[in-house]
């Protein structure tokens, strides 16, 4: 019962300092202004994920001093290595939400800061002999996941409610899966992080699901993916969950992401510029003339792929783990076709 109050804690925490953000925003005209390219129509207050980060990151700290008080002193240290780690990546982006930082210089802090974590983790190591691959290839492997990752969930960023809702249920799922496959994570540090990490974000959806009165912003966003990458390898490496697990639970992002970018490549556009070409930024506009519903619409609707499609598919692969590359494929063949017929990546006039 006392580590269930940390996380509501957390979630109430990042709801109060979500607010107060928002206020400080509005005085200070830190607003996302709608333009041809957004996906929203209202001046609206940005770097909203500013409390997302500070709650949880409190909550993880309070955790780890607690656990290493008790004598888990291991746990306690990979946390706050953790949270080390990702605030750079929180500074970055909300410099970033402020006043704007070069891509390459984000692309830097990302590549920077996956490395450290792999390296300082070592948590690629478990994926060696799965893979039957080198060590620096594996670690090659996991950085450019961990990158791209990063970058892809912050392109998938663009309508309200939908990030913080993808994070919500990637972590549930993760973490009740992992409580199905071993019992005793439940008295783990790291699986009690998760889920103040899920109620941090639940505080702050609150106010980003539509109509959003506040945006994630870069600072959010950059700082989420790289938690959940962390906590995805952390757990693979302590064997509750897979890498096939994980994958099939990040399908959604994963396979819009992944086709509009490879799209937008094809025809030489920047991939930096902002754009409206995702498959579900065009399902929006398809959804509804009215904001609200169509985001809505959209974020219902990643919900219930999320939690009756991949959820029992990522159960399935833990089970039975020869059914992995099957399990694999049905999640991801069905989200990339579908993705692909609603145009991911085609040009924004089409």
């Amino acid at each position: 019962m006392e580590l269930a109050v940390w996380a509501v804690a957390s979630g109430v925490a990042s709801f109060g300092l979500t607010a107060l953000w928002r206020g400080y925003a509005l005085r200070r005209g830190l607003l996302d202004l709608p333009n041809s390219r957004s996906s929203h129509t209202q001046a609206t207050p940005g770097g909203g994920g500013v409390g997302i980060v500070a709650a949880a990151s409190i909550a993880a700290v309070g955790l780890a001093i607690r656990n290493a008080w008790a004598g888990a002193v291991d746990d306690a240290v990979a946390v706050v290595v953790l949270v080390a780690l990702a605030l750079p990546l929180a500074w970055v982006g909300l410099r970033d939400d402020r006043q704007g930082v070069r891509p390459w210089q984000r692309l830097v802090v990302h590549i920077a800061v996956v490395g450290a974590l792999l390296g300082v983790l070592a948590i690629f190591r478990p994926a060696m002999a799965a893979l039957a691959l080198p060590a620096w290839c594996v670690f090659c492997l996991a950085w450019l996941s961990g990158v791209w990752w990063i970058n892809l969930f912050n392109f998938m960023d663009g309508i309200d409610g939908l990030a913080a809702m993808q994070v919500v249920t990637m972590l549930s799922c993760a973490a009740l899966l992992a409580a199905w496959q071993v019992p005793q994570v439940c008295q783990s540090v790291i699986w009690w992080v998760m889920l103040c990490v899920v109620a941090a974000t639940l505080g702050f959806l609150a106010l980003n699901w539509s109509p959003a009165s506040t945006f994630m912003g870069d600072v959010g966003s950059t700082w989420l993916a790289f938690v959940v990458f962390a906590l995805a390898l952390t757990t693979v490496q302590r064997g509750w969950l897979s890498v096939a697990s994980w994958s099939i639970l990040a399908a959604v992002f994963v396979s819009d992401a992944t086709v509009t970018l490879l799209r937008r490549l094809l025809r030489g556009e920047n991939v930096w510029q902002a754009h409206r070409s995702h498959a579900y930024q065009r399902l929006a506009r398809r959804a509804s003339a009215d904001r609200t519903m169509a985001h809505r619409s959209v974020g219902l609707l990643a919900l219930a792929i999320n939690l009756l499609w991949l959820a029992p598919l990522a159960a399935a692969s833990l089970w039975q783990p020869q059914w992995s590359a099957a399990c694999l494929g049905l999640a991801y063949g069905p989200l990339l076709l579908g993705v692909s017929l609603l145009g991911a990546g085609s040009s924004d006039a089409q």
